[in-house]
C-alpha cells in the first residue's frame, strides 16, 4: 500500500501545517522526498483552506480572503531531478475524504476577484454539491445529476529564482497599465498572508515578500484547471530547481472547460495517489517550456450534446478581432439564456456550466473578424429533455429554489 507522505487535518488551520504552502518560491524547503519510480499519496485541503462551509448562505464566498489561496500540499522533492529535466507525474487515483463527501461552487463578488461573467453576476453566490459515489447533485440546482471527473486544479513544480523574477516583473507591468482596475489585472506578491511551508524567521519573511501568488497558470504548470488530469493521466512537468519541488492542491470533483465561475468547479478536500519518474534533459530533447499531458482514459460517458456557438461580437454589439475570450463568453451566455427557458435561473444555469462536464472548443480563428468558440452541453445530465422541439420548451422548475446570494456589504 502506498505511503501517505503529506497528511492534513481539516479541523485545523492550513497555516499550522508546515507541509502546506500558498506561494511559489524556489527556496521553500521540500516537505518530503521521494525517488523516481515511487508512488505515494498526498492529502489536500480545499483551495481556500476551509473558509467555505456546507450551508445555505453565500456570506463566506463574499467574505473569503483570496490573498490566502491556494493552499498547496508540498513541495515534494524527487531525488536526482535537475533543472532541464522533465518530471513525469502519473495520477494513479484521486478522491474525496470519507468524512467530507461534499463540495462547493461559487461566484465571487466583482469587488473580490469576480469571474468570467462578472458583469452579469457581480455579487457572491454559492451552491453546495453532495457526492454519491461517482455522481453529484445539488440542493441549490435541481434537475441535474452527473458523474464527476475528479482532478487537481493546481499542480506544478517550483520556479527558479530567475523565473520567479520574470513572473513578478511582467505581472507588475500589466497591473501598472490600470492599477485601479476592479477586479485587478493580476495578483502581485503579498507577504501578510503568505505561508511558506517549513521556512521560518527572516528567510520566510524575505521569501513571502517576493513569492508569486498561485492564481494563474504559468510555465511550470500551476493553476491550469484542466479537467482531464484525472486518474490514469500523465503529466510531463519542466523542472526548474534541484529536486523539482512538486506541489498539488485545489482538488475538483467536477468542472466544465474554462472553470468559468472562477470558483468554478466543485471544490473539495481530498487525496491524490501519484507516481513519479524523470526524463533527463527532457526539456531540450523535446523543446518543452510548458507542461504537456496525456489525458485520463476514464471520462464520464456523455455523447449527446447541444453545442452553443459564440462569436467575437460582445453582448453590447461591439466587434472584436478574432477574440476567442469574447467568443467563448458569448457561447456561455447563449447557453445560460437557453437553460432559463426550462425554469432555471441564470445563476443556476451559470453554475451548471461551471461544474458539469461541458466541453469548450476553439472552433475557428482564421475567418476575420470573428473567432468562433463553442460550448458543448451534455444533455444526459438533465432529468428532463432539454433538446429543442416543435412544441417549444417546457418549464420544469417552479422557481422555489435558487443559488444563495449574498449582496456586497
Amino acid at each position: 500500500m502506498a505511503e501517505t507522505i503529506i497528511k492534513v487535518d481539516l479541523s485545523k488551520s492550513a497555516y499550522d501545517n508546515e507541509m502546506i504552502h500558498n506561494r511559489w518560491h524556489p527556496d521553500i524547503p521540500m516537505a518530503a522526498m521521494v525517488k523516481p519510480g515511487d508512488d505515494f499519496i498526498i492529502e489536500c485541503v480545499d483551495w481556500t483552506g476551509g473558509q467555505i462551509e456546507n450551508n445555505d448562505s453565500a456570506d463566506d464566498v463574499r467574505d473569503v480572503d483570496l490573498s490566502k489561496v491556494h493552499f498547496l500540499s508540498g513541495p515534494v522533492g524527487v531525488e536526482g531531478a535537475e533543472p532541464g529535466d522533465l518530471l513525469v507525474v502519473e495520477i494513479l487515483d484521486i478522491g474525496a475524504f470519507d468524512e467530507s463527501q461534499w463540495g462547493f461552487n461559487g461566484f465571487f463578488s466583482k469587488q473580490n476577484g469576480g469571474g468570467f461573467l462578472t458583469e452579469h453576476f457581480p455579487e457572491a453566490q454559492k451552491s453546495i454539491w453532495d457526492f454519491n459515489g461517482m455522481f453529484t447533485k445539488s440542493r441549490h440546482v435541481p434537475g441535474v445529476e452527473f458523474a464527476g471527473l475528479i482532478h487537481p486544479g493546481l499542480i506544478g513544480c517550483l520556479p527558479s529564482k530567475e523565473m520567479l523574477n520574470e513572473w513578478n516583473t511582467r505581472e507588475k507591468a500589466l497591473v501598472d497599465t490600470d492599477p485601479e482596475r476592479v477586479p485587478e489585472l493580476a495578483t502581485l506578491p503579498y507577504a501578510d498572508t503568505a505561508h511558506m511551508g517549513k521556512m521560518t524567521g527572516d528567510a520566510a519573511k524575505a521569501a513571502a515578500a517576493e513569492g508569486a501568488r498561485t492564481v494563474p497558470p504559468r510555465e511550470h504548470g500551476g493553476n491550469c484547471d484542466i479537467k482531464d488530469l484525472s486518474r490514469g493521466s500523465k503529466v510531463y512537468f519542466p523542472v526548474y530547481v534541484k529536486d523539482a519541488g512538486l506541489s498539488v492542491g485545489d482538488l475538483h470533483f467536477s468542472q466544465g472547460d474554462g472553470e468559468i465561475t472562477f470558483c468554478g468547479a466543485i471544490e473539495m478536500a481530498g487525496w491524490i495517489h501519484m507516481r513519479v519518474s524523470l526524463v533527463k534533459e527532457g526539456m531540450s530533447k523535446y523543446g518543452i517550456k510548458n507542461p504537456i499531458f496525456k489525458p485520463s482514459p476514464i471520462t464520464p460517458k456523455y455523447d449527446d450534446y447541444l453545442i452553443f456557438e459564440g462569436i467575437s461580437v460582445d453582448e453590447y454589439g461591439k466587434q472584436h478581432y478574432l477574440d476567442v475570450h469574447v467568443a467563448y463568453r458569448q457561447a456561455c451566455l447563449n447557453a445560460i439564456e437557453y437553460l432559463t427557458k426550462f425554469g432555471y435561473t441564470k445563476a443556476q444555469a451559470y453554475a451548471i456550466l461551471g461544474v458539469a462536464p461541458v466541453q469548450g472548443h476553439i472552433s475557428g480563428v482564421v475567418d476575420i473578424p470573428n473567432a468562433c468558440a463553442t460550448l458543448w452541453l451534455p444533455t444526459d445530465i438533465f432529468e428532463f429533455d432539454v433538446n429543442p422541439t416543435a412544441d417549444g420548451p417546457t418549464v420544469e422548475l417552479d422557481g422555489s429554489v435558487d443559488v444563495p446570494l449574498s449582496p456586497d456589504k
